[in-house]
């Protein structure tokens, strides 16, 4: 006997055909003798029609003012799941299996207080312990807690993620099963390199990179807490025969486990490739090179909440003036250029400039910490296709590559078929 969390996202639940068919899956692990938790998400599309309701609202008002009370954001936005949550447990309830429906707010789930992004603080998981053990199941609404300040908090787009993770690590759960609409995580985008491989293994690091690189798969925040706390997490698609066999095994189910590097035997040294389109670069030209002008560029961008990514700097032949150059997500660049001008005086730049359309690639494995020339690989493969690179970051595990948008689809080929990906 295990002690299971099983997530499901929007396109899993998307209607009442679907929910019962993750009640199948839910009561596969149940009649194996298993205790299980359920954490679902808002039915696919719902969040969306609910924050669209929430941002009209003051236009029909007669506001002209785009603000609202975040609190009353997050009462509104967190009801699709409880809808979810409930529906749920009535069609495993129709199926013999005692269930009940849990709200963040019931278990509780606490948060901070940064209302529509809220992170976890702490989860009391005693009493959801205490009835798993007496084989009721748990179905918990994801995405959503309880603030400082006694009111609901959703944790941000992705949320249920987060949820699930945590709520393993707060009953100690054998593992947490990330049910989606893909079977797993590959080497790359299959839409766009049919040669992708499902991966059986992948190590939290690498998983915590894809993610924040650009793989849709799970959410970063969900990742970093399956590491610190080491949850053994499997990708599962919930499309599959929930009675096929092999789906109720219980170390090694169908699709990918996101685990520790330890328990990876043979790593190798590339394990996948991402990308992330709309990015934006900007330049600053002709800077003074002094002691506190990174402070000045890039601390007003951080107090407008706008993420820098690469950054490279360039110094000229007598050290006295410098361009900096670094990302930033095209959305923010009107943004991030508002807040530069601001501040032009104190950074004391003499010209900038900005490009959008841009696309960042990045070669992502833990074996490259053991081995050489990983980087020169995928610089002469870039060449040989005639892509130009603008700008280069590293750290020990991970190569990010900034090119023109339109040369992303051929890099991403390129270079998953450069490292042997696309081989069996």
């Amino acid at each position: 006997m295990a002690r299971i969390v099983m997530k499901f996202g929007g396109t899993s639940v998307a209607d009442l055909d679907r929910i019962h068919n993750v009640a199948r899956h839910v009561k596969r692990e149940v009649d194996a003798g298993h205790e299980v938790a359920v954490v679902v998400s808002a039915m696919s599309g719902k969040t969306n029609e609910l924050v669209g309701w929430v941002q009209n609202m003051p236009k029909v008002a007669g506001s002209n003012a785009p603000f609202y009370d975040a609190r009353e954001y997050d009462a509104i936005v967190a009801s699709g799941e409880q809808v979810t949550s409930g529906l749920l447990a009535i069609a495993l309830q129709s199926m013999g299996i005692n269930a009940r429906s849990w709200q963040g707010w019931q278990i509780p789930i606490r948060t901070d207080n940064a209302h529509g992004a809220a992170r976890i603080l702490d989860i009391e998981g005693a009493e959801i312990i205490r009835r798993m053990g007496e084989g009721q199941v748990a179905v918990v609404a994801g995405f959503q807690g309880l603030g400082p300040d006694n009111r609901l908090a959703t944790l941000g787009r992705g949320g249920s993620d987060t949820s699930a993770v945590a709520i393993a690590a707060a009953v100690k759960a054998d593992r947490c099963d990330i049910y989606t609409d893909v079977d797993g995580v590959y080497t790359t985008d299959p839409r766009i390199e049919p040669k992708a491989r499902r991966l059986k293994k992948i190590a939290f690091e690498e998983m915590l990179e894809m993610a924040s690189l650009g793989a849709k798969v799970l959410q970063v925040r969900s990742v970093e807490l399956a590491m610190v706390h080491k949850v053994r997490t499997f990708v599962r698609s919930s499309f599959e025969d929930p009675d096929a066999p092999g789906m109720g095994d219980l170390l090694n189910p169908p699709g990918t486990l996101i685990c520790d590097e330890e328990e990876i035997v043979e790593q190798e040294v590339v394990t996948g490739i991402a990308y992330a389109k709309d990015e934006a670069q900007i330049s600053l030209r002709r800077l003074s090179d002094r002691p506190g002008v990174s402070a000045a560029i890039f601390g007003p961008l951080a107090e407008a909440h706008i993420n820098v990514d690469m950054i490279v700097q360039n110094i000229s032949e007598d050290g006295s003036k410098t361009d900096m150059t670094f990302t930033v997500p095209s959305g923010d660049v009107d943004k991030a250029l508002r807040v530069l001008g601001d501040n032009k005086d104190k950074i004391g730049y003499d010209v900038i400039q900005s490009e959008a359309g841009l696309v960042k690639v990045s070669v992502i494995g833990i074996g490259m910490r053991s081995h050489a020339g990983v980087a020169a690989s995928a610089f002469r493969a870039l060449a040989d296709k005639g892509i130009n690179i603008k700008a280069i970051t590293t750290s020990e595990i991970k190569i990010s590559i900034l090119i023109d948008g339109p040369y992303a689809e051929l890099a991403v080929r390129t270079l998953h078929s450069a490292y042997g990906l696309d081989k069996s």
